[in-house]
């Protein structure tokens, strides 16, 4: 059996060598795996922070990587990548990859068994590493703002303050210095003790006590590091943030800054247009 890709994006490595272990055609294009990558792949499941970019080469030639993506072999051979992977990440009978899909045609040197060098959009990655991280700040702020309007207890966040993001965030997007997230304010929701009645007439302080929070957290210059419980891409890794409340854990498959020092900023804005959906979008002002 083969075995489940190394990375060391976690770690903040954007560069490194390896032994290209297959080579496959999909209808999608050609898509390399190696023993171990740099390249941060999209998770097929909940794809909040986009794939790595960058290049694979080899003596001065080398082929564009497009975007990461996971990828897959089951037990019986079946290659299966990014949304086509029937089971979620870390499922039994499955071997977990990180595919490199090629911009274009694959070279000849790019065989299996062939030692090559890979290289991440460097600039683009401490991007996304930003939005990453203010993302996840923005959710603990965005929880502590909501506290009083719960009239049950919905469970707890990394801080220890009510979970609103566990209980209503639909869908997040990470990109380059920002994230959208949305959160569904329906009847369940209410039934879960949520006041959305209050929290749609306060909308504008709950924002101000957002964004006040992260500036308090910005200033700080907080480290923040991803935590690895192992080497391969399916290994748990968690988000480590020392917030002067207390160190944030977050269970996060992404990247990550080493230090709120990146940040000249971080601010939100809520929407409530409509009032089943609040949608949170966060803005990183990087430090020069």
């Amino acid at each position: 059996m083969p075995s489940s890709t190394v990375v060391s994006f976690a770690g903040g490595d954007v560069s490194g060598s390896s032994t290209v272990a297959r080579v496959e055609s999909t209808p999608a294009g050609v898509v390399v795996v190696v023993d171990a990558t740099p390249f941060h792949p999209v998770d097929h499941t909940w794809p909040d922070q986009p794939g790595d970019g960058g290049e694979i080469a080899q003596d001065g030639s080398s082929v564009r990587v497009s975007e990461a993506v996971m990828a897959a072999v089951s037990d019986e051979g079946e290659f299966a990548v990014a949304s086509d992977i029937p089971v979620k990440r870390g499922a039994a009978g499955w071997t977990w990859l990180v595919g490199h899909p090629l911009e274009g045609e694959s070279p000849s040197w790019l065989v299996e068994g062939a030692r090559v060098e890979l290289s991440v959009d460097s600039s683009r990655r401490a991007g996304l590493s930003r939005g990453h991280t203010a993302c996840h700040l923005a959710s603990l702020a965005l929880d502590l703002a909501l506290a009083d309007l719960w009239r049950k207890d919905p469970g707890e966040d990394a801080l220890g303050n009510p979970n609103f993001e566990g209980k209503a965030n639909q869908s997040s997007r990470i990109h380059v210095d920002g994230a959208v997230d949305e959160y569904r304010l329906g009847k369940s929701l209410r039934r879960a003790g949520f006041d959305t009645e209050t929290f749609a007439t306060t909308l504008a302080e709950r924002e101000a006590a957002i964004n006040a929070q992260l500036a308090e957290w910005v200033a700080s210059g907080a480290s923040s590091r991803v935590v690895t419980e192992g080497s391969t891409i399916v290994d748990r890794r968690t988000w480590h943030c020392e917030l002067p409340e207390g160190t944030a854990e977050i269970l996060c498959g992404g990247t990550h800054v080493a230090s709120l020092a990146e940040f000249v900023s971080i601010s939100v804005t809520l929407d409530l247009t409509d009032p089943q959906l609040l949608v949170m979008t966060t803005r990183a002002v990087p430090a020069s």
